[in-house]
């Protein structure tokens, strides 16, 4: 196989993140959860080894309803979490307790797997260069059908996250659609992190958001600025893993990083001079 096709399945990989996630920022970096991606990647991870324990093969059915169940089960925590302004506890601890304690229980879990234990970890951090085409077509289908939802529910979904005020005054359930907010995040993070391990997704969720907020208000113009820096990152990243030899996801996060720094110096001197 030549470089292109090699290195051709895990752009498209990152494309296809970027499309969703980026989307999905939006709505993160608005209610201030930021770490909230973070968390049920790392659920969705405990999920899958603790199907692996129980004896299933990390690339079954099983072992993903098991880490499909354990995300919509933090999905119900965040939901009935929900703080409102008065609450002195705000909802980004509960985020980091989980988060913690879901990591904690992870390696716990992992010292009581006997075999295929480099294997699994491979899995937990992901390894996009490994991504099948067929796996990249269900991703898509699964993507482009949370993507239908949040469609067919943008006011509700975007009236939560850009007004919470608003919405109470409105009589909305915050804390329903905030269940069905996180569950479609879930069947996101889920495939997401089989595919591309735990920080990758978060920069695919959390950059563009930051990076189109600095030059943006407009949710349309955000929405450009994340999938255009998402593409156009995402290729630089895995051209210069294959050109250096370095892993691929830790170099996409690491030019990401780069990216930001650039973009966010660039904002700053164009302010200065107008």
């Amino acid at each position: 196989m030549t470089a292109f096709e090699i290195l051709l399945p895990a752009f498209v990989a990152s494309l296809i993140l970027t499309g969703i996630h980026a989307y999905l920022g939006v709505h993160v970096v608005e209610r201030g959860v930021i770490f909230v991606d973070l968390s049920l990647a790392q659920i969705a991870a405990l999920g899958t080894t603790v199907a692996y324990l129980a004896g299933y093969d990390l690339h079954s059915t099983m072992a993903y309803v098991f880490s499909l169940g354990f995300t919509f089960l933090g999905a119900a925590i965040f939901a009935v979490s929900r703080v409102h302004r008065k609450t002195r506890i705000p909802q980004e601890a509960i985020i980091g307790i989980v988060y913690a304690v879901s990591a904690a229980v992870a390696i716990l879990v992992m010292s009581k797997a006997t075999q295929e234990t480099e294997h699994l970890k491979e899995m937990l951090v992901g390894n996009i260069l490994s991504v099948s085409w067929k796996e990249l077509g269900k991703t898509a289908v699964l993507y482009a059908l949370v993507g239908l939802f949040h469609f067919g529910f943008r006011q509700r979904f975007l009236l939560i996250s850009m007004n919470e005020q608003e919405a109470e005054r409105q009589g909305v359930n915050i804390r329903f659609w905030d269940f069905l907010f996180y569950m479609s995040f879930g069947f996101v993070v889920t495939s997401s992190v089989a595919i591309a391990g735990v920080l990758l997704v978060f920069c695919f969720l959390i950059v563009p958001s930051v990076t189109a907020m600095l030059f943006a208000e407009r949710l349309g113009t955000r929405l450009a600025i994340g999938w255009g820096m998402g593409a156009v990152v995402s290729a630089g990243g895995v051209a210069l893993s294959f050109l250096w030899d370095l892993p691929t996801g830790a170099t996409i996060v690491a030019t990401f990083g780069a990216a930001l720094l650039v973009l966010a110096a660039l904002r700053l001197l164009t302010r200065r001079r107008a």
